[in-house]
């Protein structure tokens, strides 16, 4: 497979395209630093945030991501974060709450958590039946005005997800993004048997060739070491009949009938039932524009 790895896209060791000068590939951002084994994002410190960023857009239309990490630290269980993100976006470079990234962001974002902050919110939206098993990875795609709710771990606009126990884990831990005819795929190696588990897989996801691939984390009052070992990106060859070969190019990420995934997700708050909010948040945005056409919003 390795005849497929696009290298000017690939963060490997010794990571010599690293750095400022004029022929990096990747820059790094905040307290990010370089060792001769890992990346690391963050250190297991209070209130500190890195990235590190491709300086190439990848115009492949069909790829996958395979993601060498480690999260560790000396706090214990729940007290630790915050975890951290991988991307593929249009923007670049920019810092903000969301895993050390800008929130309204245009693109996909694969976010690692490790502390659940909506367990912690005495104003919780969601039953018993939505609650997460934390660290958890999900998948999310904005189209640069859908929000990310840090407080509630992003589960009013995640695509969907999986447990993961991924932190202080003694043997190498592996993240894949798949993403091939309009199909993104997530898979995990946490368990040290060196087998892919399923964490997401959904088709209908429309992303944009040219974006920037990133890897950010932040941490605020809890913290951990967040290293990147390595991000390997790999050109798929997909056949295609002539009618997709001549789709029209795609401008603003999307995803195909959202609402089903989201069906079901009753909330109780101040003694009613009521759809999840996120219904009434994507007809404003038209993000997913199919299910916008006959989108029933909701006044709250």
């Amino acid at each position: 497979m390795d005849d497929f790895l696009k290298r000017e896209h690939s963060l490997t060791k010794p990571y010599q395209g690293v750095g400022s000068s004029s022929s990096s590939h990747w820059d790094l951002m905040g307290n990010a630093i370089i060792t001769t084994e890992h990346v690391r994002l963050t250190p297991d410190l209070q209130s500190r945030q890195g990235a590190v960023w491709s300086r190439i857009p990848c115009y492949l239309r069909d790829w996958e991501l395979q993601v060498h990490f480690k999260i560790h630290g000396q706090g214990k269980k729940n007290l630790n974060g915050d975890g951290m993100a991988l991307w593929y976006t249009k923007e670049r470079m920019q810092t903000g709450p969301v895993f050390g990234n800008m929130n309204l962001f245009t693109g996909l974002g694969v976010f690692l958590d490790t502390y659940p902050n909506e367990n912690n919110n005495h104003e919780k939206k969601y039953s018993p039946s939505t609650q997460r098993v934390f660290p958890y990875v999900s998948g999310m795609v904005g189209n640069g005005t859908l929000a990310y709710e840090h407080d509630r771990d992003g589960q009013s606009t995640e695509l969907g997800g999986c447990t993961a126990l991924m932190r202080n884990i003694p043997h190498d831990t592996f993240l894949l993004i798949r993403y091939t005819k309009n199909r993104l795929t997530i898979q995990i190696d946490v368990d040290g048997k060196q087998q892919w588990r399923d964490c997401l897989d959904l088709p209908g996801v429309r992303l944009p060739q040219g974006y920037f691939f990133g890897a950010s984390s932040v941490t605020g009052d809890l913290s951990d070491n967040h290293d990147l070992i390595s991000m390997k990106l790999y050109q798929l060859t997909v056949e295609r009949p002539q009618e997709e070969e001549e789709e029209e190019e795609l401008t603003v990420p999307s995803v195909d009938n959202f609402e089903q995934l989201n069906k079901g997700k009753i909330i109780q708050w101040q003694g009613f039932h009521i759809l999840h909010a996120s219904f009434n948040r994507f007809c404003r945005n038209c993000l997913f524009q199919k299910m916008c056409d006959n989108c029933f919003c909701l006044s709250i």
